[in-house]
Formats: C-alpha cells, structure tokens, sequence
C-alpha cells in the first residue's frame, strides 16, 4: 500500500521535494519509518535521514542557514552540489586531448593514434587507454568548448611565390585594359578538369521526392571522359565552351579558340585585328608548350589576328577569371546531375545564366587529338614570334606569317 502510494506521487516532484515528502512520510509511520519507507521507494536511507534533518531544521527556524547545508528557494542542492565536471575532476584531461589534436603527432611514432581518423569516438578510445575514462559525446563537448569545429580542406597554399608575381599580374591587368579600351578581344581560356561520363555521382544535392533519391553506380569505373575547354570574353560576360572527347591537348585547346571566334568572337569584334589571351602556365596552353605555339602561328595566319599571349605565374591558376567568373557557374548548374552522356554535358553548360548577365554557349567536339606530338626546332623557329620586354617566357605576340 505504502509503495502504491509514494509511486503516484514521487515521480511529480523534484530531487529535493521527494527527499522531504519521503521524510515526513518515515516521521508518520515512527519507529522503523526511514527503512520501510527506503524499501517502498527504492530511495537510500542517507537520503531519508537528510530530508528528516532539513525538515527539523526548518522546525526551529534555520531555514537556509548556511551552517547546516539546507537548500532553500528554488535550489534544489546546496551551493557546489552535485557531481563535478570531467575537466574539474582530471585537470590533465585537456592537456591529453590538446596533445592528441596537434598535427604534428599526426603520424609520428609515439603518437597514440598514429594515421587514425581524429574521429570523437577514437579520441576517446585513447583517451580511456590513458586513463581517463569519457565518452564520445564528452570529446565532442570539450572539443566544442576549446574552439575546435568539423571543417573540410581549404585549398590556400599556392606553391612558391615567384618573385615577380605581382608585376606579372599587374602587366596582365594593363594589358587586358588596354585592348578593352581599344575595343580589341581579350579572353580568358582554360581546361575544366575531366568529367566522367556516365550514370555516376557527381559532387553537390538537387532535389528529389523525399526517400527516393537518385540511383547511381556504386563504382566511379568509366572508360568516357568529357574535356570542357572554355573561353572567357571579360568584355562582353559571355562564356564558349568546347566539349571535348578526346585528349586534352594544345591542338584541341587553339582548336576550341578557333570555334569560338568563328562562332561569337567574329561577331562582337567584326574590325578587330588584335586578340589578347591570358592562360595559364601549364597544361594544354603551358608558356612552355611547343605545339601550342604553333598552332596559334596557324590561328593567326587563318584569322589575321595578331595574337598576344600573357601567361600567370606558376602555381596561380586560381586567378585566371575564367575559373570564377564561368567554370564556377557551370559547377554548380550541374551539382548532383549524373553526367550520363555528352549531350547532357553540353546541355547543362548551355543552359548556364547568371544575374550578372553571364551567358554560355558550348559545343560537342568529336574530333580525335594525338597524344605527345613533337614539335622540331625547324617548325618552332617559323613561328612569327615576338617576346616582350618584361618575363618573355610568359608573355608574347605571335603575327600572322606573310
């Protein structure tokens, strides 16, 4: 019966209410109150006993003296009650977690986790092994509280700086103001990285009814690749891109720059005889590239063009304008969509726009472009090559031939 009762009524009541109701209850029944009353509530006798005291000591007026530890108000423990937190009990607990985060340790031989993932739950596991026990959660708290949050690689680091960095990116920002203010081309060009093509993953969400998202091969093993090399005219906020299917090579990229003029540049710059091209230092259109010298000798003599080339300093491709102002966009116009063929590569670069006013055309090329083609001294020297004064290796003219 007493246990009926004390059920219906300790479960509504806080940790210090339930002390003294318990307590009132042992003081009705008498003598042997405190046990039967522990053995119907499951509660120990110590707690009782307290709650017998508080209420005597309430009795004869000491209600929250500080002599006798009563709690009173809306406390429910006396001030510095309860149990003390990890770090309080085991100063060196931070230290030990401070030392397993330094990225030095990463690896190195006395370290506790070597090459494992700094998951909570493996930091945890070291941290047990060197006696202090806490959770995963607990990690992740303490984690929390020292400043330390999940974040992905930030690509920074940009290799060494050359020392003429800067005066070549000011010498390519002369020049590309000079030829806008002449009404002249200047373009900005580069190889989107490779897309496989297929029913595969591809980075980023869209949308789909919930629980039925897109199925897609579980293994990234495709034999089709699409190259995008895409053309940048800074002028004008427009966008060309060449869908490649074979290799990326200089053939294809002074290729992809001869659709472009014969399909928009012609068009925007009907009277001009001048086009600047800012590239990277590597790749398809490296500064050291030979092939890529020669065909734009033939662009030259095909289109009259005088074409000036400006290359950025190794290591800061980034900077190239086409990487943010046109192959960002198309990123993510194509997050989550499964590159299934060519079609929907060229499809989904098309269909690109932006607020700015950025619009994008893009075309399938199917031609085949041969790998490591060589090109002699002989074939070089009849390049109509003139170097400028500043850094000649990164920045040229190239005539039409007579």
């Amino acid at each position: 019966m007493l246990k009926k009762k004390i059920s219906k009524v300790l479960s509504f009541l806080d940790e210090r209410q339930q002390r003294l109701y318990l307590a009132a209850e042992a003081e009705d029944i008498g003598h042997g109150g405190v046990l039967l009353v522990a053995q119907a509530s499951g509660v120990s006798r110590k707690t009782i006993i307290k709650g017998k005291k508080e209420i005597k000591a309430l009795k004869i007026g000491q209600k929250g003296s500080a002599g006798n530890g009563i709690a009173t108000g809306s406390r429910i423990r006396k001030a510095g009650g309860g149990r003390k937190r990890l770090k309080e009990q085991n100063p060196e607990l931070l230290k030990a977690l401070n030392q397993m985060l330094e990225p030095v340790t990463r690896g190195h031989p006395e370290s506790v986790l070597k090459w494992t993932c700094l998951s909570t739950r493996n930091l945890a596991g070291a941290l047990k092994k060197k006696g202090y026990p806490v959770s995963h959660a607990k990690v992740a708290d303490l984690l929390n509280e020292a400043g330390f949050s999940l974040q992905s690689n930030s690509k920074r680091i940009e290799g060494n700086n050359h020392p003429d960095r800067n005066e070549q990116f000011m010498y390519i920002n002369d020049k590309t103001e000079r030829y806008l203010a002449s009404g002249y081309p200047a373009i900005s060009v580069d190889t989107k990285k490779k897309e496989l093509i297929g029913n595969f993953k591809n980075s980023g969400k869209s949308y789909y009814p919930k629980g039925e998202p897109r199925a897609v091969q579980v293994h990234d093993f495709g034999d089709k690749k699409a190259a995008p090399y895409g053309i940048y005219d800074i002028a004008n906020n427009a966008g060309f891109v060449n869908v490649g299917t074979s290799s990326d090579t200089s053939e294809f990229a002074v290729y992809s720059i001869k659709q472009w003029w014969r399909r928009m540049g012609i068009k925007q710059y009907p009277k001009a005889n001048k086009l600047l091209i800012t590239a990277d230092g590597g790749g398809s259109n490296g500064y050291r590239n030979k092939l890529w010298k020669t065909e734009l000798q033939k662009l030259a003599n095909k289109t009259k063009l005088e074409i000036t080339v400006c290359h950025f300093p190794p290591g800061t491709s980034k900077w190239n304008k086409i990487e943010h102002r046109l192959f960002a966009h198309i990123t993510m116009n194509w997050k989550g969509i499964p590159l299934e063929d060519y079609e929907t590569v060229v499809q989904l670069i098309g269909a690109v726009k932006t607020d700015s006013g950025l619009k994008v055309k893009a075309t399938l090329d199917l031609n085949e472009y041969e790998k490591g083609k060589k090109i002699t001294d002989d074939q070089l020297n009849e390049v109509n090559l003139k170097r400028h004064k500043f850094h000649p290796e990164w920045n040229y003219t190239i005539k039409p031939n007579k």
